[in-house]
């Protein structure tokens, strides 16, 4: 689950940087040279050649986060029900009510009556 939700964040600022970049790509002539990084080599390419491949992959990683976000849902109820299935109870969240307990014992145990 942490691993689903740290993945998220990071397409997220992935997605971010596309944007920020095709904003300012869309403001350049179209027969500018620009560069793209494909699998860890630098090449060069025209403005208007990488806007398209840019728009292209800021969709896949929407519908990517988008996935994930409801598998990250989907697998939360499945522990959820899985944990109250089993009475499976995690070190303080069932002690709550314990403190709240015996916070009200020591309150009423300051005084003596005879």
């Amino acid at each position: 689950q942490r691993t689903y939700a740290s993945k998220i964040n990071e397409l997220q600022s992935d997605l971010a940087e596309h944007k920020i970049v095709i904003e300012n790509l869309e403001k350049v002539d179209g027969d500018r040279k620009c560069y793209r990084m494909v699998g860890g080599v630098l090449v060069e390419r025209t403005v208007k050649e990488v806007i398209p491949a840019l728009t292209n992959n800021r969709d896949k990683l929407a519908k990517l986060i988008e996935s994930l976000n409801t598998q990250l849902t989907d697998k939360g109820a499945e522990i959820n029900a899985y944990m109250e299935k089993h009475n499976i109870q995690i070190r303080g969240q069932g002690g709550e009510n314990k403190k709240e307990e015996k916070e009200e014992e020591v309150k009423s145990g300051g005084v003596l009556v005879q």
